[in-house]
């Protein structure tokens, strides 16, 4: 029988939920955002055969391995391949007028600093494969998230019919390969190697890296963070790159403060100063 036992959330419950997100990973939900935890948290509360949700700050605080399932849930993972295709036009003519004939034989080093479920950062290969006309470019990206459920997904790079409805057929063909029931996609070995996928807070004090990338995709992320942080995280941002490197960020994202860091070059586009 289906349970539609619902479960309190008093107001102080939701406010010291709001305050552990913050804390742990920096996203700052508003008080708009009640019915979002609820439905997010509820299966939590049931699968843990909890009352309510002061039950569940208890036993969220007692359980370290329930962190990992708190942060899945409240965080937002809305992708799409080429989502904002502009910016891939943009990379793209970057590298061919900037990147290709540097002196250093480096390869270029891409940072998706927020890769979700995997098609940003496949994208992101797909782009680069186009641009030098290999399969082989050389290129490394380093894929990150915070949300293992959904790098787990990412690291698989098995996609649906609706998944890749928006790629062209050559796209389709040239970067994956059909599963034997034809309903999947898969992407192919040679995409999946230009590609790391790692776990990582962007508010965590020290980052693990020690490369400097040329370019760096956060796209629709520091939006949910307050001021402080977004300044925080592109001060880092700008430290992990090149002279004149590229910070692709969201279409709603816009950081006019921070012109000692970054000038903004075309639409949603920052140079590192």
């Amino acid at each position: 029988m289906f349970d539609k036992k619902k479960f309190s959330l008093s107001t102080s419950d939701f406010n010291e939920i709001v305050r552990l997100i913050h804390d742990h990973v920096g996203i700052s939900l508003s008080d708009t955002k009640k019915d979002l935890v609820y439905n997010r948290l509820q299966s939590r509360l049931r699968l843990n055969k909890l009352n309510n949700f002061s039950e569940y700050i208890h036993f969220l605080r007692n359980e370290s391995s329930e962190w990992e399932f708190f942060i899945n849930a409240l965080t937002t993972n809305l992708t799409s391949f080429f989502r904002e295709a502009y910016h891939f036009k943009i990379l793209s003519q970057h590298v061919h007028t900037n990147l290709l004939k540097r002196q250093s034989h480096d390869p270029i080093k891409i940072w998706c600093a927020a890769c979700s479920t995997g098609e940003e950062a496949y994208s992101l290969a797909m782009c680069m494969i186009d641009v030098f006309g290999t399969q082989m470019p050389p290129v490394k990206i380093l894929a990150t998230d915070l949300n293992t459920a959904v790098l787990s997904k990412a690291r698989l790079g098995i996609y649906s019919e609706e998944d890749v409805s928006k790629l062209n057929i050559t796209q389709r063909s040239s970067f994956f390969i059909k599963d034997k029931n034809k309903s999947n996609y898969i992407i192919k070995p040679e995409v999946k190697a230009l590609i790391s996928f790692k776990k990582l807070n962007l508010c965590d004090k020290k980052w693990p890296m020690t490369k400097i990338f040329d370019v760096i995709f956060c796209r629709n992320v520091l939006i949910y963070f307050d001021k402080k942080m977004q300044n925080e995280l592109l001060v880092k941002f700008s430290n992990y790159m090149e002279s004149k490197g590229l910070l692709f960020v969201g279409h709603s994202e816009c950081f006019p403060n921070m012109s000692k860091y970054f000038t903004l070059k075309k639409q949603t586009t920052y140079e590192r100063v």
